[in-house]
C-alpha cells in the first residue's frame, strides 16, 4: 500500500458509511458463542481502523484492544471512544504492525476483519501475521478472518467501479481500476479518490495503490497449520453459505492448539 494512505484515512469513514458494521459484529459474536471452549472476556483486533468494530464489541462486553499501523486511522478511533464514554479498561488502541505487534497479554479471541490478511501479500508477511495471532491466544483460542478467496477472483475478475459518497463538508468520489497479476497471486487496486470541498468549492485528488493478496483454502490450511492452528469453520463472510465461486469474501474460525 502506498505511503500517501494517511491522507486516503481521512475519508475512510464516508467512504465505508454504508458498511453495515453493527450485522458484522453481531456475526462475529455468533461465530465466538458457537466456537469457544471457554468464556470469552477479551478480544485483540489487528488492522482495527478506525475502530467501529471495536467499539461496537466493546460494546457487547468484551475488553478489546485494537491494533493498527497508521496513527491516523488511530487518532478517529481513539476519538470514538472517547465520545462513546467508554473507560480505557474496556476499549484500548495501540499502534502497530499486524505482522510484529506483541502485546503485553494474551486474549481468548484474535479477530482480523476487512481482509487484513490479504493485505499480507508475500509469504514471510502471512506467516508474520499468523505468528502474531498465535502468540496472543493461549490454547483454545479462538482466531477469526476473512479474505479474498482465490477462486472466486479468479472466475469473477475484479473489475472497475466507482463510488461516490457525501456529507455537509465533502463530497466524495473514488475510482477503483484493478490490476490483476496471476503469477503471483495478488490484485493491485489503483484508487483515485477525488474530494470536493463544498465549503470553498475546491477539489483535489488523492492516488492510492492497495495490493491485495488472494488465497486458497490450502495455503491457509498450511499457514494455521504452521502456527499451532486448526481450521474449524469456514464460509462466506455474513451469509453462513459454504464458499463457492460467488465468495469473494470468505472467514475462517480457527482454533489455537
Amino acid at each position: 500500500m502506498s505511503n500517501n494512505f494517511s491522507h486516503y484515512s481521512l475519508y475512510y469513514d464516508l467512504l465505508y458509511a454504508d458498511k453495515d458494521y453493527a450485522s458484522e459484529v453481531n456475526y462475529v459474536r455468533t461465530l465466538i458463542d458457537e466456537h469457544a471452549a471457554l468464556p470469552v472476556s477479551s478480544l485483540l483486533e489487528l488492522g482495527c481502523g478506525t475502530g467501529i468494530h471495536a467499539s461496537k464489541l466493546a460494546g457487547q462486553g468484551l475488553n478489546v484492544l485494537g491494533v493498527d499501523l497508521s496513527a491516523e486511522m488511530l487518532a478517529g478511533a481513539r476519538a470514538r471512544a472517547v465520545a462513546q464514554g467508554f473507560d480505557a479498561g474496556r476499549l484500548m488502541f495501540d499502534q502497530g504492525d499486524a505482522r510484529s505487534f506483541r502485546g503485553p497479554r494474551k486474549f481468548d479471541v484474535v479477530t482480523s476483519l476487512f481482509h487484513v490478511l490479504s493485505y499480507q501479500t508475500k509469504e514471510a508477511d502471512l506467516q508474520a501475521m499468523m505468528q502474531t495471532s498465535a502468540c496472543h491466544l493461549d490454547a483454545g483460542g479462538l482466531f477469526i478472518f476473512d479474505f479474498w478467496y482465490g477462486p472466486a477472483v479468479l472466475w469473477q475478475r475484479p473489475a472497475v467501479r466507482a463510488k461516490r459518497l457525501s456529507n455537509s463538508e465533502v463530497e466524495v468520489t473514488r475510482l477503483a481500476e484493478p490490476v490483476i497479476h496471476e503469477q503471483i497471486n495478488v490484485v493491485d487496486v489503483n484508487y483515485s479518490v477525488f474530494v470536493k470541498e463544498l465549503a470553498s468549492n475546491q477539489t483535489h485528488e488523492i492516488k492510492e495503490t492497495h495490493r491485495m493478496r488472494y488465497l486458497f483454502l490450502p495455503e491457509i490450511d498450511l499457514l494455521l497449520d504452521a502456527n499451532g492452528f486448526d481450521r474449524i469453520q469456514t464460509e462466506e463472510w455474513l451469509t453462513r453459505k459454504a464458499p463457492s465461486l460467488d465468495s469473494w469474501g470468505v472467514c475462517v474460525v480457527a482454533r489455537k492448539r
